[in-house]
């Protein structure tokens, strides 16, 4: 293969200093969004040697993704990091409609609802992106991790054994490395996506420009999500960001370009709402793009993989993009790990193509639908579409996927089945107490849920549990929290175990967490 990106003259071939970039590493995760850094984190806890490299000299300072969904709150717990992403958000607050200075009719943009046995976290949480991406970042190191930030890749290759990269940092200095594999979680122009010739379709959703910023302002309240539908020059919305004193701006335009600038960002504040420009008092970031949604033709090739903006791009109505990407690197991450350090074939990795090719153009529909529905053109002041079921991605499965094996017979639709997503549940332990079942599951391993009998003997890196509130049967639960086999005989579970490499013996040693 081994395009060019960018020219490396030899004269520049300086080196990083050894003890900085490996000569090998096992993975190497190009972009510290928050797909690279979910990844990373993943990979460190299974003990896979990764090196995370970052274009820029430091995370991503804006609030752009600031929704996480349900399903994702479920893999941060899993990943150890809930604590922190509880404390660091909120809820959504009201919206409220405004015209000029006169705050009108308030209502929910989100689809409230309870907490239950099986899922734990039922609304969206609002959390910057910023502040998203510090908490992962907190973890690697906790991990042993690192980001090498200002490090870009220039140029790759790949043969049928590994993959050679050049990496380039701020200072012209120059390393070549090799990697057994290469994941692409550089963005929507993503650098590698591009050298391995991967082509993306799309369209742009919406023409008109919009900008984006985290400020600080005085005069408008924190307790609703403030919006005005109709203001001169295009909509604009007001933000509260939890817990920092900061609100993020919206505003569609629709004739000219903004104005990133400070000076544009107040001076949109001031044409678009009741509050004078100096009711701003500091903007943080600020941001110019165009609703698009884009598709990569594949997610694959050779050793190099897309995983989220890489792979897709989203419109933001709907809050599926960054959840997405995270959704993409917690699938990949167990089935590298399986592949690199246990032992399972190389072709337990086309099965990430093919459970997440589809999810993403789902999703990608549906974020366009959304944008459709909430945005222009339309004459109300609410929208017709609130966030919940449709967009919590607790339904995201794989049923009839490649690793999603049912051997129970014809069920019903709405019974718990082979690809869906492993539900919390309450277990018993033998003297009768009880615990959660996502207490269990959270780590690097496989878990059999056993409903109904006591469950069979099985190698030591599969934990066991019984959780009647599953109905009948045996239940492996993938890493990834969903179920890869749901059957009544244990010989199928025996049956399936070479595939994702739990009969190999470097599994009785002990993964980090």
């Amino acid at each position: 293969m081994g395009q060019l990106l960018n020219s490396v003259k030899e004269s520049r071939m300086h080196t990083f200093q050894t003890d900085t970039v490996p000569p090998h590493t096992e993975v190497l995760i190009v972009g510290a969004g928050p797909t690279g850094l979910t990844l990373a984190c993943d990979l460190a806890r299974r003990g896979v040697r990764a090196l995370l490299v970052e274009k820029a000299d430091r995370l991503f300072p804006g609030s752009r993704g600031k929704g996480l969904q349900p399903r994702t709150l479920e893999v941060f717990d899993d990943l150890g990091v809930i604590d922190a992403i509880l404390a660091a958000g909120a809820r959504y607050p009201l919206m409220a409609s405004w015209k000029g200075a006169v705050k009108g009719a308030e209502w929910d943009l989100i689809d409230h609802r309870p907490a239950t046995t099986g899922v734990p976290y039922p609304d969206s949480w609002m959390v910057p992106q910023w502040r998203t991406q510090e908490i992962l970042h907190a973890r690697l190191l906790e991990l042993g991790g690192r980001v090498e930030f200002g490090t870009a890749l220039t140029r790759l290759e790949q043969s049928a054994e590994r993959v050679e990269a050049v990496l380039e940092r701020a200072d012209g200095s120059v390393r070549r490395i090799t990697a057994d594999y290469l994941v692409a979680a550089d963005g929507g122009r993503s650098t590698v996506r591009r050298a391995v010739g991967i082509p993306m379709t799309g369209q742009v959703i919406d023409s008109r420009p919009a900008l984006v910023a985290d400020l600080r302002l005085e005069g408008l309240d924190r307790d609703n999500w403030h919006v005005w539908r109709k203001a001169p020059g295009g909509m604009a919305l007001l933000c509260p960001l939890p817990h920092i004193g900061q609100f993020q701006l919206f505003a569609s335009f629709e004739l000219g370009t903004p104005d990133t600038t400070p000076e544009g960002v107040r001076r949109t504040v001031a044409e678009r709402t009741h509050l004078p420009a100096e009711a701003v008092t500091e903007v943080l970031w600020a941001s110019e793009f165009r609703a698009r949604a884009a598709l990569a033709e594949r997610l694959r090739e050779g050793r190099v993989l897309l995983a989220g903006d890489a792979a897709h791009i989203h419109s933001p109505a709907g809050g599926q993009g960054l959840n997405t990407g995270v959704q993409d690197a917690y699938n990949l991450g167990w089935r590298l790990g399986q592949v690199i350090g246990h032992g399972a074939a190389p072709e337990l990795l086309d099965g990430y193509e093919q459970e997440r090719l589809p999810i993403a153009a789902h999703v990608l529909d549906l974020s366009t639908r959304l944008h459709h529905a909430t945005g222009a053109g339309r004459t109300g002041d609410q929208p017709t579409v609130r966030r919940g079921a449709a967009t919590d991605q607790l339904s995201v499965g794989y049923r009839g996927g490649p690793l999603s094996v049912e051997r129970r017979g014809p069920l019903p639709s709405d019974t718990l089945q082979a690809g869906d997503r492993a539900p919390d549940a309450i277990c018993t332990r033998p003297d009768g107490s009880a615990y959660r079942l996502f207490d269990i599951l959270r780590g690097p391993h496989f878990t059999l849920v056993s409903a109904g009998s006591e469950p069979p003997a099985v190698p030591p890196a599969v934990r066991t549990h019984r959780a009647d509130t599953y109905g009948e049967g045996l239940f492996l639960i993938r890493p990834d929290g969903h179920i890869a086999l749901a059957t009544h005989d244990p010989a199928d579970i025996t049956a399936l175990l070479p595939t994702l490499g739990l009969d190999h013996p470097a599994l009785q040693a002990t993964a980090r967490r």
